[in-house]
């Protein structure tokens, strides 16, 4: 199976792609976001990864989750990862997590000892809690914050939390004042330039909101951007700037 690896091998060298064989990596959430940062790590050569969600493949997470196909929906968003990934790379070490992730469980998954998270989640309190736990262990990681609502990917960036100001996140404005109050005011983060569209031609739910408006184009790309960070942060690859 090895020879899958070529073209990485190419890229990266032996050393490279057997450091990554021996890393561990934890994707949290596996929406349009997670499951394209899970495949890339995956596709990466990465050896060990752990996977987590709580929900079911959805009718319409079709037009945007690379997990989502017709012969999925229905069943456990980490279940259908898991099975795209053992077909890509049937010798991967791959640990499943079902159910929602609270403050009061993180610490089981953080217990797993990755060497490095992506943070996929999409409910902030559990986004807050991981970052401290994260930075109280030394174990890296890098969070998404909002990509609905966004049409154009190039304006994606990988950047420091505070370089989210202005940019009309409310997730970010939250993750800034909330981790201020807890004395963590550096976060890598994926964000976007975009303003933010509003929803077109849909009622808005009984609290008047609408479910966040998404296509196949940012989502994903911002799990790419978040794998290709991380992988090259354990390879030692990123420029001094970091990005």
């Amino acid at each position: 199976m090895d020879n899958w690896l070529a073209r990485t091998r190419l890229l990266l060298g032996d050393e490279a792609v057997n450091s990554l064989r021996h890393s561990r990596v934890a994707v949290l959430g596996l929406g349009g976001v997670g499951g394209a940062a899970a495949e890339a790590i995956c596709r990466s050569g990465v050896g060990a990864m752990l996977l987590a969600d709580y929900d079911k493949v959805d009718i319409t997470n079709l037009n945007r989750q690379l997990i989502a196909v017709t012969s999925t929906v229905g069943h456990d968003k980490t279940e259908a990862a898991a099975r795209r990934l053992r077909d890509i790379n049937p010798e991967l070490d791959l640990t499943l997590r079902e159910g929602r992730l609270t403050p009061e469980n993180l610490p089981e998954v953080l217990d797993w000892q990755p060497d490095y998270i992506l943070d996929c989640i999409d409910n902030v309190t559990a986004k807050l809690a991981l970052t401290v736990l994260c930075r109280e262990r030394g174990i890296r990681l890098i969070t998404c914050l909002g990509t609905g609502n966004r049409l154009d990917p190039s304006l994606l960036r990988v950047g420091n939390l505070p370089d989210t100001a202005g940019t009309g996140c409310p997730l970010s404005r939250i993750m800034r004042k909330e981790l201020r109050r807890r004395g963590i005011t550096d976060l890598t983060v994926v964000y976007s330039l975009e303003v933010p569209v509003e929803p077109a031609g849909v009622p808005a739910a009984d609290n008047g909101r609408h479910p966040p408006a998404s296509m196949a184009f940012v989502p994903p790309a911002a799990g790419f951007l978040m794998a290709s960070y991380a992988v090259r942060d354990l390879l030692g690859l990123l420029h001094p700037a970091g990005r």
